[in-house]
């Protein structure tokens, strides 16, 4: 466990070393939200097209992988729907507090962690779980949110969440890589190490984003973010664990990197779009904020117990 600990401590430092950039005003909020570009739209997409077109498509896709974590977000997910229904809260702010239960963040932290930790035959598990929060689970969360205040899911929301998922460059890197990968298409060279030095930059670049956007989040509403950070760090790992290994049982390796996913914080697109929308922003930035700093302890126990699996 100590040697996880250790290995995983230098990805939780640059967090750090971003937060402390961040709240010194070293790094002011505007560096912060270009570096966040650079990482979405390149970095990051380079580093997922890469994986996914040089990988065989019968390795990266795993329809009972799919599946069992799909199911096991959704308890998650509803679980915190039905609590949330118990406090008596709107529809929306469900929404969102149920987003953060049960999305972590794969993209920025999980991907480049679970790369190095794992080796890159993760990648293709990661890019499966990444799929499915962001296809269904970001859509979802639109979904709620316009049915709550319109009391009706109109065809102006679908195509909004259709226009989403088509402009994001995660969605559009993975689907381009997979579709390359499919053709049997070979990688020239050239182009290979362009996206081998564009994509080298993700796992700092995101790690650094990471900190230095909790620089700006408050510890607001701490028994919520509390309760939200027990389901993103333990529940969500737990239900997935449940269902990828006992009842949709999956080989070993990808089940342990789908519970590592699992573990991880919650991600900081929920802030986002709970901005956006104007919904419980702060009890967004809380969660985000508690639990990112208690999956430094979490995410080595989980990863712990998944390679002794």
């Amino acid at each position: 466990m100590v040697e996880i600990f250790l290995r995983t401590f230098p990805f939780f430092a640059i967090i750090g070393l971003g937060f402390w950039a961040g709240r010194s005003r070293f790094f002011p909020p505007d560096a912060t939200l270009y570096l966040t570009k650079f990482v979405f739209f390149f970095a990051l997409s380079a580093m997922l097209f890469r994986f996914a077109a040089t990988l065989p498509f019968a390795e990266i896709f795993d329809g009972r992988l799919v599946i069992g974590y799909l199911i096991g977000t959704v308890c998650v997910y509803a679980i915190a729907m039905v609590i949330a229904y118990l406090r008596s809260l709107d529809l929306p702010t469900a929404a969102v507090e149920a987003q953060c239960a049960a999305i972590g963040n794969v993209g920025f932290l999980g991907l480049p962690m679970l790369a190095l930790l794992f080796s890159e035959a993760a990648i293709g598990p990661v890019m499966l779980v990444l799929t499915v929060d962001l296809v269904v689970f970001s859509s979802l969360i639109v979904i709620l949110i316009h049915v709550g205040r319109d009391g009706r899911l109109s065809f102006g929301t679908i195509r909004l969440i259709g226009f989403g998922l088509l402009k994001n460059p995660m969605i559009l890197s993975i689907s381009g890589g997979l579709i390359w990968s499919a053709l049997e298409i070979p990688v020239p060279a050239p182009l290979n190490d362009f996206l081998t030095i564009l994509g080298g930059a993700a796992t700092p670049s995101a790690l650094f984003a990471i900190g230095a956007s909790l620089a700006d989040k408050s510890a607001e509403r701490i028994q919520i973010a509390g309760w939200l950070s027990f389901c993103k760090l333990v529940l969500h790992p737990l239900f997935v664990a449940l269902m990828v290994i006992w009842l949709i049982p999956v080989a070993t390796f990808p089940a342990m990197v789908a519970i590592a996913a699992a573990s991880l914080p919650v991600a900081g697109n929920v802030y986002m779009l709970a901005a956006y929308y104007g919904v419980a922003p702060q009890r967004a930035s809380a969660a985000i904020l508690l639990s990112t700093m208690a999956s430094i302890l979490t995410v080595p126990l989980v990863i712990g117990w998944v390679s002794g699996y």
